[in-house]
């Protein structure tokens, strides 16, 4: 009987050897059918994922940003305790104790998974995880639109686990910790725990607080469900539990975990993310960057953009810009909303914007829902905040409150005050301006774009109105005529003829007979005075008498690069150009006839910081010095004594041409320091009437002389004394009796 049981064991034993045997084969049979699709990790070597273009400005800070995927690369120094901590009890407790795989949570996986009885979060190690994104396409995944979809089942996770193993044999856990942090998705753009920091919480993650890195850790696994801007509440949920396995694996303590659940969950970034400073700017930049470097290079590549941007003097663009175009749609009345939530039936407790995710700013214009309307006072709600608009709040719109708008109304307010611990603010009522504008600042010695505002809301409208618009220029064309003139041997003191005229304008045309905008007629004037009082009679002569080809050459030498005719009603600005354009010329006035081309950006750099491209200024002779010289001091005599004379409030040495087109359609104003060219457009992209009376005078100078005002400001700060417009040798000064003029030698009076 012994025997028996002898020989029955022994032959159990050499089919249980030969089974294992042969299983060892299959399972080694499929390893190796797996290994041959598997990825080259040794890439991983140079592991450089997708970053974020970055514009920065003259003083380095950032102002526009590109990118396929918001990330900031991060090393494993700068990932603090507390986050690694949150992350690991979160999605990998055992993580610096594992090969890359945890055979009881697959073996768990399977048995959730063949029971149907759901998934189960975190199962993957924080190793698996990384194979897992940052090889999809190659161990099983198809993109669809809008995720990636899970396409081989089994060979997949097969795939995953071999990749996952690889990677624990080639790196170290701090290398591989480090890589998943830059690598995992966060939310609405944002990739790697950087990019979410600054998301979520506008700080970098060597400053996050406990219950912050808990939120992080806790939204990993489904962050656009589970995103504060999108589900409070979830969030929470999340955090807590995630400070729950903090303390459960002793990474802190119990007491730590329920005062950090306590408090609330603050976020001070912003769901689109990225400055906006110079959104319109930056455009243009992308695409010049992209016809040069290709869409790859700049969404991936994390390329550094240098620019000439001065942060102060756009911000104050900005600012200025809105303030006016808001004042002069003012004078139009007010227009209902465009939008009401009851006649929409949309649940007004439930409606949400974006903006409202964030609390309301001072002096920031936000959207609002009107509730109600009380004695006068409009009751309105942004988001979690309540807000009041008394009646000095809507006093412009001379109307009554129950007029104005009604419940359920959605309404644009500029926050006035506030008061956090009750959330009210008070408010005054706007509205978007249905006028557009446009500012554009040169610095005159290298070209650099120092400013640029293409349009009152980029959201609204990503059409570059100082880059891209051919409008009317209006009188602001009169100068080439008079720098053709001085050019040609005409001075400050000549004498042209203000008095009616007529031109045949062709065969079977009707005579041509322009008039000056007041209607009237000064007979003989100086010239100086016929420019800085626009007169469109002599400037009309003038060109008749030297030839519209004379006039158009002069305009195309100093940069107008647009379609000019070679007939009269060019001379009072019939032709039109691009604020750029008109901007960049009037430079050449103050830089001795010295025109350089504008600038965008200085410098394209890698992510490893070598230099791609480094752009320097190039200028174009323009004019003779001393025609520059003399016109720039024509040009201050519309400061002086003309159309400008609003500008003498600088107190600084400026000049500058206003323009206006016909029914008051655009609005000019164009000036220029020693330093810089600031050009300034108000109009409307249909190419109608602003309104009565909006002359380049009263629309486009104040926003002039409002964004130079800080300019001066700074200037005056830094310098000794005011800068002046560098006098050529051959320019003589004499004193006439208009006062101090300047002529080319040769030419003042007496000579002949």
């Amino acid at each position: 009987m012994a025997v028996v049981t002898i020989r029955l064991v022994r032959g159990f034993g050499l089919v249980a050897l030969f089974l294992a045997a042969a299983l060892f084969g299959i399972a080694s049979g499929v390893v190796l059918a797996f290994v041959g699709d598997l990825p080259q990790i040794s890439a991983l070597d140079s592991y450089a994922p997708s970053t974020i273009t970055r514009v920065v400005g003259r003083d380095g800070g950032v102002v526009g940003e590109f990118a396929t995927e918001r990330r900031e690369i991060i090393t494993d120094a700068q990932i603090p305790p507390v986050l690694r901590q949150a992350i690991m009890a979160v999605e990998d407790a055992g993580f610096n104790d594992h090969m890359g795989l945890q055979p009881t949570r697959m073996v768990w996986a399977v048995v959730r998974d063949l029971t149907g009885t759901g998934r189960t979060p975190g199962r993957s190690t924080i190793t698996q995880q990384l194979a897992r994104n940052l090889f999809r396409d190659t161990i099983g995944f198809r993109r669809d639109p809008n995720a990636w979809v899970d396409v081989s089942g089994w060979e997949r996770k097969i795939k995953e686990a071999l990749v996952a193993l690889q990677i624990e044999r080639r790196y170290g856990k701090s290398e591989i910790f480090t890589m998943y942090c830059n690598q995992i998705y966060w939310g609405h753009g944002a990739y790697g725990v950087q990019a979410a920091s600054r998301l979520y919480f506008d700080k970098s993650i060597t400053d996050l607080t406990l219950e912050e890195a808990a939120m992080l850790a806790g939204i990993i696994q489904t962050p656009e469900r589970q995103s504060p801007y999108v589900n409070m509440a979830e969030a929470r949920r999340k955090r807590n539990l995630a400070l729950d396995r903090m303390a459960a694996n002793n990474f802190i303590t119990p007491e730590e975990a329920t005062a950090a659940k306590a408090r609330p969950i603050v976020t001070s970034g912003a769901p689109l993310g990225g400055p906006t400073l110079a959104p319109h700017f930056t455009e243009t930049i992308r695409q010049e960057l992209q016809d040069r470097y290709g869409a790859k290079a700049i969404y991936e590549s994390g390329l550094t953009v240098r620019t000439g941007l001065d942060a102060e003097l756009q911000r104050t663009a900005i600012e200025v810009l809105d303030r006016e175009l808001r004042r002069i749609d003012r004078l139009g009345g007010y227009r209902r909303p465009a939008r009401n939530l009851v006649a929409e039936k949309v649940d007004l407790d439930t409606f949400r914007v974006p903006r409202w995710s964030r609390p309301p700013t001072v002096n920031d214009v936000i959207p609002a829902l009107v509730l109600n309307m009380d004695k006068g006072t409009i009751r309105v709600r942004a988001g979690a905040w309540e807000g009041t608009i008394a009646a000095a709040g809507y006093a412009w719109t001379r109307r009554r409150s129950d007029t104005l708008v009604r419940r359920g109304d959605l309404i644009e307010v500029r926050v006035i005050s506030r008061v956090d611990e009750s959330k009210q603010f008070v408010a005054s009522l706007e509205q978007t301006p249905s006028i557009e504008g446009a500012v554009v600042a040169i610095e005159n010695r290298t070209g650099q774009i120092l400013a640029m505002v293409g349009g009152h809301n980029f959201g609204r409208s990503q059409f570059n109105r100082a880059t891209q618009a051919l409008r009317q220029v209006g009188s602001t064309f009169k100068p080439f005529v008079y720098t053709a003139a001085i050019d040609r041997g005409y001075t400050a003191t000549s004498l042209i003829d203000d008095s009616p005229v007529s031109f045949v304008a062709g065969p079977n045309q009707p005579l041509w007979q322009p008039q000056n905008y007041d209607r009237e007629y000064l007979g003989q004037v100086m010239l100086r005075d016929a420019l800085a009082g626009s007169r469109n009679i002599p400037t009309i002569k003038l060109m008749d008498a030297l030839g519209p080809p004379q006039v158009i050459g002069t305009a195309k030498r100093m940069g107008i690069t647009s379609p000019l005719p070679a007939f009269l009603p060019v001379a009072i600005g019939a032709a039109e150009a691009t604020l750029i354009e008109m901007t960049s010329a009037y430079s050449a006035f103050a830089n001795q006839g010295v025109r350089v081309t504008p600038l965008s950006y200085t410098q394209v750099l890698d992510r490893d910081g070598n230099i791609l491209e480094d752009r320097r200024p190039v200028p174009h002779d323009a004019l003779r010095a001393d025609t520059a010289f003399v016109m720039a001091h024509l040009l201050q005599g519309a400061v002086q004594h003309g159309t400008a004379v609003r500008a003498q409030v600088l107190d600084w040495p400026v000049g500058g041409k206003t323009g206006t087109t016909d029914d008051y359609t655009d609005a000019w104003f164009i000036g220029f320091d020693p330093d810089i060219t600031l050009g300034v457009w108000v109009g409307r992209d249909q190419k109608k009437p602003i309104g009565p009376g909006q002359t380049g005078t009263a629309a486009a100078l104040p926003i002039w002389i409002d964004i130079m005002k800080p300019w001066v400001a700074r200037r005056r700060a830094q310098l000794p004394a005011p800068p002046s417009f560098e006098r050529p040798s051959n320019v003589i000064m004499v004193m006439t009796s208009k006062g101090l003029e300047a002529f080319i030698a040769g030419t003042e009076p007496g000579i002949r």
